[in-house]
């Protein structure tokens, strides 16, 4: 079954920089899309806001809202992506779930989406 796996979240001042991971395992063949999403405190039910994504060819989509400041990257070859989160506000202050979207299975047909379970980030003086 797939998993994925985050790490790098924490508490970080204004200003400062954190590097999210996300590995996804699990009789994985290939994924097209692997991105970051991001639920702010007080948001309702289970919405969830795109940060960036990047596809297998390395397209790449990043908010408005973090553009020039967050930087997606990808290594296919161990179906991990990360995010380097720099110059961080408050603003930023969320929980951070990664997403794998067109994942083609060994053992289960079909394209099929898979998220993380999420990490937090704080940013806060």
């Amino acid at each position: 079954q797939v998993q994925l796996v985050e790490s790098g979240g924490g508490l970080v001042q204004p200003g400062g920089s954190l590097r999210l991971s996300c590995a996804a395992s699990g009789g994985i063949f290939s994924i097209d899309a692997m991105g970051w999403y991001r639920q702010a405190p007080g948001t309702p039910g289970d919405q969830r806001d795109l940060v960036a994504t990047v596809t297998r060819g390395g397209t790449k989509k990043y908010a408005d809202s973090v553009k020039g400041r967050f930087t997606i990257s990808r290594d296919n070859s161990k179906n991990t992506v990360y995010l380097q989160m720099n110059n961080l506000s408050p603003r930023d202050t969320a929980v951070y779930y990664c997403n794998a979207d067109g994942v083609i299975e060994h053992y289960r047909s079909g394209l099929n989406d898979y998220w993380g379970q999420g990490t937090q980030v704080t940013v806060s003086s």
